[in-house]
């Protein structure tokens, strides 16, 4: 491990802020034993609850509950562990948690419980990310991902794949070490045949990995077009309730609404914008003006025309100003009043959808093309709830080996190639990770966890 192992005792309230019937006030660090005996009066019993008076300096009861120790290295953070169950108002909590900091603790930093099960062994790094992506889940299917993460399936993946890297490491370098052999210690080994099943396999693993990252951020998807051509009726259609406001009159929507819907467990954050037109009013010129900025930051955008119409100059207009690495789909909204079919169309590489946002015909080819740019395959079983870096290291993984593939009949190339791949993945769990980069990780945890 990359860093120190702390010798201080930290403490925090581990339960959200606010009120509720219980609060946790939660403490680690060595040698606990002597510090909850004059919190509760009494020697911890290792691993039982009991029913405890929490006193202070004085001995007066500041509240009372159920006290918890777990002595280490049998605890989550494979330190000592102290948890005080209590009434959960927020001032009985705070005079808890000075009273746990008067007898020496400090306060916990965000995500310094888990950081210290890391440093500790008790968890790799890919499993601690995956103790907060379990708490901000925002949908079914991300909670599975990231019980399977925090399981160890991500990281037993990726060591199995570091483990074959290993052993084929072993071989380029015995060939390196011993080129006077008559024997071709490659070719035996059939290391073309592993060195291809390892890109084939991390292939899998990235697959599985871009699915777990799309189920934790999900997709921003950004409705635009002209003013009265549907995109409010569109929202409305999406959530299932009536979040915006839908008239005749064209420029009703001023500014941005956002609203979150589920489509097959994939979290899309839906953005209604103003309609995109040239006006005099002051007012309506900043809703375009933020309009174009949530333009700018989309994932998908939908276009939106007029069925009837069809795509005019104004709407060329709009689509020439688009980002153009921003994938787009063209909506033919109010299909009903054009007397056409919901379809799908593809020229030139552009998807177009007949639909009607006011009845729902043609939603479910929204829904099925929403899914296909997300790149969402349908009953994956090696989803694991995944994070940019770790994408990021399976294609710097993957990007190694197939270098090592195109300069195989180089051993010393191919060697090197294949330390870098092995490097990427190692970065994962953890193996080898910069202090910085845990810090970073980390301070995004909630405090107390």
């Amino acid at each position: 491990m990359a860093s120190k192992k702390p010798a201080d005792v930290i403490a925090a309230i581990a339960t959200a802020p606010g009120r509720g019937g219980i609060g946790v006030v939660r403490l680690s660090g060595p040698d606990l034993a002597p510090l909850a005996r004059q919190l509760t009066g009494r020697a911890p019993s290792p691993r039982l609850a009991g029913f405890s008076r929490f006193l202070d300096a004085a001995g007066r009861e500041i509240d009372e509950g159920i006290a918890l120790y777990f002595p280490a290295p049998h605890s989550y953070t494979g330190e000592d562990v102290l948890e005080l169950q209590g009434h959960g108002g927020p001032v009985v909590m705070e005079l808890l948690l000075q009273r746990c900091f008067e007898l020496g603790a400090r306060p916990a930093e965000p995500g310094e419980f888990t950081r210290r099960a890391y440093l500790n062994d008790k968890l790799d790094l890919a499993q601690a990310e995956a103790v907060a992506d379990l708490i901000e889940a925002s949908t079914a299917a991300a909670v599975r991902s990231a019980v399977r993460s925090l399981a160890g399936e991500f990281s037993r993946a990726v060591l199995e794949l570091v483990e074959r890297l290993v052993a084929l490491r072993a071989l380029v370098e015995a060939a390196l070490d011993f080129p006077e052999e008559d024997v071709d210690i490659l070719h035996e080994a059939e290391a073309d045949s592993r060195l291809s099943a390892l890109v084939l396999d991390v292939d899998r693993l990235l697959n599985g990995a871009r699915q777990g990252s799309l189920l934790r951020k999900g997709l921003h998807v950004v409705i635009a077009g002209q003013p009265n051509v549907g995109k409010s009726s569109l929202l409305n259609r999406l959530t299932g309730e009536e979040r915006a406001i839908v008239t005749a009159v064209p420029g009703t929507t001023r500014d941005a609404l956002r609203e979150t819907i589920q489509v097959r467990g994939i979290p899309l954050h839906i953005v209604d914008t103003a309609g995109l037109r040239d006006t005099e009013d002051e007012v309506e010129q900043l809703g375009i003006a933020r309009s174009w900025k949530e333009i700018e930051r989309a994932d998908v955008i939908l276009l939106m025309l007029d069925a009837r119409t069809g795509m005019t100059a104004k709407d060329r207009n709009i689509a020439a100003r688009l980002p153009g690495n921003v994938e787009r789909l063209a909506l033919c909204n109010k299909s009903d009043l054009a007397g056409r079919a919901a379809s799908r169309e593809v020229v030139d590489g552009q998807v177009s959808l007949w639909l009607s946002a006011k009845t729902g015909e043609g939603m479910p080819l929204l829904e099925q093309e929403l899914l296909r740019v997300a790149g969402w395959q349908a009953g994956a079983e090696n989803v694991f709830m995944a994070r940019e870096r770790h994408t990021a290291a399976l294609r710097k993984a993957q990007s190694h080996l197939r270098e090592a593939q195109a300069r195989r009949l180089h051993a010393e190339i191919l060697a090197e190639e294949l330390r870098l791949a092995q490097d990427a993945l190692n970065s994962i769990t953890g193996e080898f990770t910069p202090d910085d980069l845990l810090g970073e990780i980390f301070s995004r945890f909630c405090i107390g966890k």
